[in-house]
């Protein structure tokens, strides 16, 4: 599994934990490679500074078109891997997609490596649903 990851990541202080807690579970060298190189590569929301709504975080649900906009756009649920359901649209963090779209915002391209080497890229054309946005509502 590769990931291509880009420099400018923003992470929140609970992604980053869960991340780290990942990385601390993980037997798969490739994997911990990609998790080690997310959390090297990542900036971290000062807590409490409040959570841009378009940051994708564990949770969020995105709305994304293929950087060569070959079909229509699509949705995606980035979650832990215990709660992954591809088929529901629902994928780890730790697979290359999922990997790729963790800390970046709407309006920048996730870019990623299949283990068969086959290579993607997805524009983020919004941030449907962000947990953090659910703190943000009033009662």
């Amino acid at each position: 599994m590769e990931t291509i990851l880009p420099v400018e990541r923003t992470l929140t202080p609970s992604d980053h934990l869960r991340m780290r807690r990942l990385l601390a579970q993980q037997r798969d060298d490739s994997a911990c490679e990609v998790l080690h190189e997310l959390l090297e590569g990542s900036e971290v929301l000062a807590s409490p500074a409040p959570v841009p709504v378009s940051l994708v975080t564990l949770g969020s649900r995105v709305l994304l078109q293929d950087t060569a906009r070959t079909g229509a756009p699509y949705q995606l649920t980035l979650c832990e891997p215990r709660d992954a359901r591809p088929a529901q649209a629902c994928i780890s963090v730790l697979s290359p997609v999922g990997a790729s779209l963790l800390g970046l915002c709407a309006g920048q391209v996730a870019r990623w490596r299949t283990p068969t080497g086959q290579e993607g890229a997805a524009l983020i054309l919004a941030v449907l649903f962000q947990p953090e946005a659910l703190a943000r509502e009033p009662l």
